[in-house]
């Protein structure tokens, strides 16, 4: 699994490549003594060394365009709780979208082999703080949950890493969570489908003031059905509430 680098391992890493192609040069001095010998073997370990790290580069870029991280990104929130709830769903979990207001630090309540889980989903734009698995500890309490875990698109502080493995808390970052997409995509994928497929569907939720049930304070989410498109609350068939869409008649449920 590939883990982004810190400034500091990537000066240690540039550094790393400096020492190859300076010991590469020095073997080949004092096998032939000729500057240009040695500066020729050189060059070509540089060529070598850059050919490798282009390489790399477009294996990333191949594997973040099939995990559709970048739509990930552009999520708001709400959109970001039902996409891992799609997720886990298609791992074999049971999955609930907790309400959107009063949700005791707890965003989705997995369940699998017997386990509750309580899931914190942090979609950022930058680094994910301690405050965030300081409130998922407080949910696993609230919802008397056998784990606890806080999912994110980005990456975590050094603080919420050391945090979250004292109190044993479950991290998973956008390189953990780009290995979940893509092997979970992997596993469903049909000879009709291209690599860039997503296959985990993208919630549709609508952004305006509409999109809250009013019976139960869920998001709503875009359905259809025999009679067109509709909203509908999240937390069906628990709550069946259903609005209509520009005067369509949504199906009775």
């Amino acid at each position: 699994m590939s883990k982004r680098r810190t400034k500091k391992q990537q000066e240690k890493l540039e550094g790393g490549i400096g020492l190859i192609i300076l010991f590469v040069a020095g073997v080949a001095w004092y096998q032939t003594h000729n500057p240009i010998v040695a500066f020729i073997f050189a060059f070509i370990t540089l060529l070598v060394i850059l050919c490798i790290v282009i390489y790399q580069n477009s294996k990333r870029k191949e594997r973040l365009r099939n995990s559709g991280i970048t739509e990930i990104d552009a999520m708001d929130g709400i959109q970001f709780e039902h996409y891992l709830k799609e997720l886990y769903l298609t791992k074999g979990f049971s999955a609930e979208v907790t309400k959107a207001s009063g949700d005791y630090g707890g965003d989705l309540l997995l369940k699998k082999d017997g386990k509750k889980i309580v899931v914190q989903a942090k979609r950022y734009s930058k680094e994910v703080g301690i405050k965030a698995v300081q409130e998922v500890i407080g949910a696993k309490s609230y919802y008397s949950a056998d784990e606890a875990w806080v999912v994110s698109n980005r990456y975590f502080t050094k603080a919420a890493s050391e945090l979250a493995q004292r109190s044993h808390v479950k991290l998973v970052d956008r390189d953990e969570l780009i290995d979940e997409i893509l092997g979970m995509n992997s596993g469903v994928m049909t000879m009709s489908q291209t690599k860039s497929t997503p296959v985990i569907p993208m919630p549709t939720i609508p952004s305006s003031p509409d999109s809250t049930c009013i019976r139960c304070g869920s998001p709503m989410v875009l359905r259809t059905g025999k009679r067109g498109s509709f909203l509908g609350c999240s937390s069906f068939p628990k709550c069946r509430y259903t609005k209509n869409i520009e005067g369509d008649s949504p199906p009775a449920l």
